[in-house]
């Protein structure tokens, strides 16, 4: 029994500090288990929501699969009317960069620029211009006419809105770019005053679209293109984004804005094809484009298309598809 006049300290809660401490136990072990819950509940519910905005288009031929993994990125730039015609007579949309990317079961990923001019065999359609199988028949014609031309069975298929790009560059709060040389292209937008600089989406784009500007053209601006796509992805750190929820919800709003996957690809599928292309384009990885033979290759009344070198492409493509080709640079301009 307590003293007269001393507080009875054997009873817990009984008016003492101590007397708090099971409860505040039960109260920590209540807001840890909440927020445990919301940190599982967050990414899960996010990866839902996001898998519910994806765009899909039908796009894959069916044909065999070959080993490893093949995304097939096809740029699509809208700048103006639906269709038009283009200088080879060709109706209907055009898409400005084509990207093949591919993972192998062992080796370094590989990011190959096919030059929307290249000269192809066009299924139903003979030879032309390899963006004239986009034009003819959509993302279908597309992927069956690079299947034929590489020799890869495409698993998954992405076309990047170039106007949604601006969107993207905006949500990682503008990127970092470089390009060595002085342009003011009235046809792109692009000002540029030689050297790196951060820029907004609308600066992003410019630099996207230029060509006629640059010397190596296509391959000049594919080269810019994968530059743009690598500095977004840099943006994107995963430790920052789990401390930025609304960062988080801007992104996925402008990602899937500006992108169109093919029908089977699910959030998880995009999320692999983002690693890849951040492979490809790290130390261990593979960029470039396949062996040209020709810039002004002119078969028939087409105009002037890309040759692939004959000799050297399908074995290009076939130490691709095997992962046995060193890491880092490869094809290019001939002579440049």
């Amino acid at each position: 029994m307590p003293r007269s006049g001393e507080p009875d300290t054997g009873t817990p809660g009984a008016g003492t500090p101590g007397g708090w401490r099971p409860r505040r136990a039960r109260i920590a072990g209540i807001v840890a288990v909440l927020v445990l819950v919301a940190l599982v509940a967050w990414p899960v519910g996010l990866l839902i929501w996001a898998n519910g905005l994806l765009q899909h288009t039908p796009a894959l031929s069916g044909a065999a699969g070959t080993d490893g993994t093949t995304y097939l990125l096809a740029g699509s730039d809208a700048r103006g009317e639906e269709g038009g015609i283009a200088e080879d007579g060709t109706e209907g949309h055009r898409t400005d960069t084509i990207l093949l990317l591919h993972v192998p079961a062992s080796g370094p990923t590989a990011l190959v620029s096919l030059p929307r001019d290249t000269y192809v065999d066009v299924p139903g359609h003979g030879g032309s211009k390899l963006n004239s199988a986009f034009a003819w028949g959509g993302a279908p014609l597309l992927v069956q006419t690079v299947e034929g031309l590489t020799g890869l069975t495409v698993d998954h298929y992405a076309e990047i809105g170039m106007g949604g790009v601006a969107h993207l560059v905006d949500a990682v709060g503008g990127v970092n770019l470089c390009y060595d040389g002085d342009v003011d292209d009235p046809d792109s937008g692009m000002v540029w005053t030689a050297g790196c600089h951060d820029v907004d989406g609308t600066a992003a784009l410019a630099f996207a679209r230029m060509r006629k500007a640059d010397l190596l053209g296509d391959v000049g601006r594919a080269q810019r293109q994968r530059q743009l796509i690598g500095a977004v992805m840099g943006k994107v750190s995963p430790r920052s984004l789990v401390l930025n929820p609304g960062a988080q919800v801007a992104l996925v709003g402008a990602g899937t804005g500006a992108l169109t996957f093919d029908e089977d690809a699910g959030v998880l599928d995009v999320a692999r094809l983002a690693m890849a292309f951040r492979d490809a384009n790290g130390e261990g990885g593979i960029t470039g484009t396949p062996p040209i033979a020709s810039m002004d290759h002119r078969p028939g009344d087409i105009g002037s298309t890309v040759l692939l070198d004959p000799d050297l492409a399908p074995g290009f493509f076939t130490s691709i598809r095997d992962g046995s080709l060193p890491p880092g640079p490869v094809g290019g301009v001939p002579g440049a």
